[in-house]
């Protein structure tokens, strides 16, 4: 069974500035205090008086459902009725969001003035970023230029990939020099769209695009089965559309028509190859093996690399070995990092150290690799050099920086706290139009709307007003909020904020009769939720520990709640009683396994069986969290139990250590317990 996917708390995009409006509608009522100690307790800090809640109008509920339905009709742009709805909402507490999504449905049909006016009535405000986003997006399908390029300086965000593919396509049809640009950023076919696809078509026309590069992109393709963009791709190669779709859809049927005469051909074959490997290593190997010689030896070890990827996907025995007969291929970002992770698994230190030299400068400072190059250089003998990447990132409060730490001789602790807030700090916080907003839509539960208001706002606040924006949230029962504004703090800290501890008389007795670590259980929670009480995940996962329904009612089963309903799962107690239960379960079945545990948390107790069925002896904790097939996962067990060795130097008062609680991931014993 799949059991709870990460919870996105928080989602970037962009918001609106309105008229003074924040005596329209009641505050959230402020969190109650906790039982914990002091060190934990998500109360007000010493000093902070709570913000008086605002008059109500009577008709505030009617005007929010209103309000609401007319953000799904702008959704499914149906313009007639979002106009209709928008009319009755004349005064409604937001008008700017009211206006957008008015004019977001007939945004194509829509004037020039008409968008002017929108974006000069709420200048420098969130929602106006948005709406400039959609309408840089209009003017760069309709190829207007001179409109688009005036717009493109004042988008705030610019966080919208078709955006950026339309600016370069602008720059390209003026004669510009775009392709080393286009190269960098083209790595994720699926989101490519009509602007990144016209982008790609213009760059052939134009001579900056060459067939080798058009071919790293059909690469690209392939790998993330993207079948629109490889139809795309091969028809600019001047092949088969068709053979292009069959690679990645039906690959036995493409493998089946031969390699081809064409480098094109060739690498659509490549691709079948490739995704035949996810469904069958053995067959895609023998159908390589077959062809290689009508194969160059760069497209041998392509082919070898993409079977490589996929059989170390699987953890197979055999990944090693395929990575070593693809040496000459030009590798994807994915397959360098999967190549090197292999090397990881195998303990081979000097193949770790070629590999992430071989990536590019971006890749390779990333946090992750710049530690696993440190270890491989200090396996090497290389202490010097070592510590000083080790140094590079200590001092981020993450899986990796934490792990460097411990690496020069620290352990993790909690550093000092910063001066206290003042009520004359928060108070400017409570009076903020874009805080209060997304409040608002905290209280409608519309979490993207809320979280795009408060974050936009939080771009022009320093270190004490992150940490007041932090304590304004916790007084509003917002912890997410609190935990992501708190957590952006470079100078100053707040760990009551970064990692509060709420609900602990619940949690407290039930961790305590399961023989469970409360400093994992609330990492967990951090990960899952945020603490917000009403998260809900896209696969149907609820609440503080985002419990699938079915993973609720077998554990209920289990527990003996016989009288337990699916609709018990919002309620917090359940929530948290079900979801530990369900913690002690798979801690029991994974052996003790923090790290096993965490994974089968996130992925599914099958799942976490067959990775560590891979094992033949013991594999440093660090490594088998690195080496965990799932994107997902693995970034998710590292911030369980990197956000647990915080929690437990919150909760103990002195410092932990990262590396002990990852200790070593045991092949299976004899007798552990299987959950389904």
């Amino acid at each position: 069974m799949l059991l709870p996917k990460l919870f996105a708390g928080a989602i970037l995009a962009s918001a609106c500035l309105a008229p003074a409006w924040s005596q329209v509608y009641p505050a959230p009522p402020a969190a109650p205090a906790s039982p914990a100690s002091p060190a934990t307790t998500t109360a007000p800090a010493p000093g902070i008086a709570a913000a008086p809640a605002p008059a109500v109008l009577a008709d505030t509920r009617a005007d929010d459902e209103l309000f609401i339905q007319l953000r799904d009709a702008a959704r499914q742009d149906n313009a007639t009725k979002a106009y209709e709805l928008a009319a009755r909402l004349p005064n409604y507490a937001i008008p700017s969001y009211v206006d957008y999504y008015r004019l977001k449905p007939h945004l194509r049909e829509a004037g020039a003035a008409e968008v002017s006016d929108f974006l000069t009535r709420y200048q420098g405000s969130a929602i106006a970023d948005r709406l400039r986003n959609d309408w840089l997006l209009e003017l760069g399908r309709a190829r207007d230029w001179a409109n688009f390029d005036r717009q493109l300086p004042l988008f705030v965000m610019n966080d919208d990939l078709q955006v950026r593919c339309y600016a370069l396509l602008s720059r390209l049809v003026k004669g510009e020099q775009v392709g080393a640009d286009a190269r960098a950023m083209l790595v994720n076919p699926p989101a490519y769209g009509e602007a990144c696809a016209a982008l790609i078509a213009s760059l052939v026309q134009a001579g900056q695009f060459r067939t080798d590069d058009l071919l790293v992109q059909l690469r690209l393709a392939g790998e993330a089965r993207a079948t629109g963009p490889a139809r795309r791709l091969a028809a600019l190669l001047g092949a088969s559309d068709t053979r292009a779709a069959q690679a990645i859809d039906l690959p036995a049927v493409a493998m089946a028509r031969g390699v081809g005469a064409s480098r094109a051909e060739h690498e659509i074959y490549l691709v079948a190859i490739g995704r035949m490997a996810h469904t069958s290593l053995k067959l895609a190997a023998i159908a390589l093996r077959k062809n290689a010689s009508r194969l160059s030896s760069a497209e041998l070890a392509t082919g070898w690399a993409n079977i490589a990827h996929a059989a170390s996907l699987v953890v197979s025995p055999d990944a090693a070995m395929y990575w070593q007969l693809s040496n000459g291929a030009p590798l994807t970002a994915e397959q360098m990092q999967w190549k090197t992770r292999i090397a990881l698994r195998g303990g081979d230190w000097k193949a770790v150290k070629a590999d992430i030299d071989a990536m590019p400068p971006a890749l390779r400072n990333q946090p992750v690799w710049t530690y696993w190059m440190a270890r491989a250089l200090q396996a090497g003998g290389v202490s010097d050099s070592a510590a000083a990447m080790y140094q590079r990132i200590a001092d981020q409060n993450t899986f990796y920086g934490q792990l460097a730490l411990e690496e020069l001789g620290q352990q993790i602790a909690i550093p000092p706290p910063g001066a206290p807030l003042t009520e004359q700090e928060v108070a400017p916080m409570a009076a903020n139009a874009g805080l209060r907003r997304a409040l608002k839509f905290f209280s409608m539960r519309m979490r993207p709307e809320g979280t795009r208001e408060w974050n936009w706002e939080l771009r022009k606040f320093g270190e004490r007003e992150l940490l007041a924006a932090a304590e304004f949230a916790r007084r509003n029962a917002i912890l997410d909020r609190m935990v992501s504004t708190s957590e952006r703090t470079r100078t100053e800290f707040d760990y009551t904020q970064r990692f509060p501890s709420p609900h602990i008389d619940i949690l407290h007795p039930t961790t305590t009769q399961l023989g469970l670590d409360q400093a994992w259980v609330y990492g967990l929670i951090r990960q899952e939720s945020r603490f917000a009480v009403d998260a809900q995940s896209s696969v149907g996962a609820s609440g503080l520990m985002q419990v699938m329904p079915s993973t609720a009612a077998w554990v209920a089963r289990k527990i003996g709640l016989g009288d337990y309903v699916h609709a018990q799962l919002s309620d917090m107690h359940t929530n948290l009683v079900l979801g530990a239960n369900y913690m002690s379960m798979v801690l029991a079945s994974a052996d003790g396994s923090q790290a096993l545990a965490s994974a089968a948390y996130n992925a599914g107790p099958g799942r976490m069986r067959s990775w560590r069925a891979a094992l033949t002896e013991p594999m440093e904790g660090a490594v088998f969290a690195e080496t965990i097939p799932f994107a997902e996962t693995r970034a998710y067990v590292k911030n369980v139990l990197a956000n647990a060795t915080t929690y437990a130097a919150l909760f103990e008062n002195k410092p932990q250590s990262l590396k002990a609680r990852l200790g070593k991931v045991m092949p299976r014993g004899a007798g552990t317990p299987d959950l389904p």
